[in-house]
């Protein structure tokens, strides 16, 4: 548990941010708030009562004063296109550890290619997609993978209730959407593939009492970085039931809405990974509420490990490389409900 340290939010007036906050101070930690909008920083520290450190992903000098006496920065703050470099360049220069909730898939390929020599060189530690998107699909396939050494696929199905988007979100889809052009992208025989044909529509078979659903394949997130960054599996896919994939994408789609105390929606989520190494299958299913709530609890559980020094890497690594799969799951039991097969 925190024991007191500051821990950096950049971005902590986001709607993922704010649950981020909320799971620090409920796990001991002193939050200290930081992003470039002065007001929304002022009107979440009068009502969380902590320091507010006005800072930009342009401006170095204010980034090194908002991560200033902390022992790590969460970034929160999207789009991660252009957030990530900086605050990772703040923290290399703070000697601090960095993680951050991106699900950009281009954002989380640039801290790879980027940092990864630096980061292991300096004996830092950079855990970038560390959220529902990137993290909790790579944990899930790490724990599923077991004691293999290779398999042949991954494929991780998302059944969402709905997605209701929040504006990050949004806007961050729209600057993927602008660097990737007319394209969508593949990772398969160990590449990436640059696609303009439509994904396919498909069936997959969610563990009840989902059941049969549609999905639409090849709805490349972030688990198709994270997954073969550090796994042996040269084929790795993800699908997204076809009512979630359409809401994302619909103008007239509302932002998510509090329905309980803690702010969480009533969106569920079923998360199916499966790992296929010739006839033999091996499968991990995570259930929970609310894929923007879940992530506060993932990352600041992340963060408990690096700070605790329970990590089994060094440099840039996915959460599966840097933690214990399994064991990391099963601290998350408040949060997602989880079953191995076998």
């Amino acid at each position: 548990m925190g024991t007191g340290q500051q821990v950096a939010v950049f971005g902590a007036y986001g709607h993922t941010g704010r649950f981020v906050v909320a799971e620090l101070l409920k796990r001991g930690y002193v939050p200290v708030l930081s992003g470039r909008d002065a007001d929304k920083l002022k009107a979440l520290a009068h009502e969380a009562g902590l320091e507010a450190r006005v800072a930009s992903a342009g401006d170095a000098a204010s980034l090194d004063r908002a991560l200033a006496g902390t022992s790590a920065v969460i970034n929160c703050a999207g789009p991660f296109a252009s957030t990530t470099a900086p605050v990772i360049e703040a923290a290399l220069r703070a000697g601090i550890a960095y993680l951050d909730v991106a699900a950009e898939i281009e954002a989380n390929l640039d801290t790879f290619a980027h940092f990864a020599d630096r980061a292991r060189q300096a004996g830092a530690l950079i855990v970038p997609a560390m959220a529902f998107f990137g993290g909790l699909g790579d944990l899930l396939a790490t724990a599923a993978m077991g004691d293999w050494t290779q398999a042949d696929s991954a494929h991780v199905a998302y059944g969402l209730s709905h997605w209701h988007p929040t504006a990050g979100t949004r806007l961050s889809g729209a600057v993927s959407r602008e660097r990737r052009g007319d394209y969508r992208l593949r990772y398969t025989g160990g590449q990436w593939e640059h696609r303009t044909d439509a994904p396919p529509a498909l069936q997959w078979s969610f563990p009840e009492p989902m059941g049969s659903r549609q999905v639409i394949g090849e709805f490349t997130m972030a688990d198709v970085v994270t997954i073969p960054s550090h796994l042996a599996i040269p084929d790795v896919t993800t699908y997204m039931t076809a009512e979630a994939a359409r809401d994302v994408v619909s103008p007239d789609t509302p932002a998510p809405a509090a329905a309980d105390e803690s702010g969480r929606s009533d969106q569920t989520f079923l998360i199916d990974a499966v790992i296929r190494s010739g006839d033999t299958e091996r499968r991990a299913v995570a259930r929970g509420q609310d894929i923007y709530a879940v992530t506060a609890p993932l990352v600041v559980e992340a963060l408990d490990r690096v700070l605790g020094g329970r990590t089994h890497a060094v440099g840039v690594a996915s959460a599966g490389q840097m933690f214990d799969a399994p064991d990391f799951l099963r601290a998350l039991s408040p949060h997602i409900t989880l079953e191995l097969h076998p």
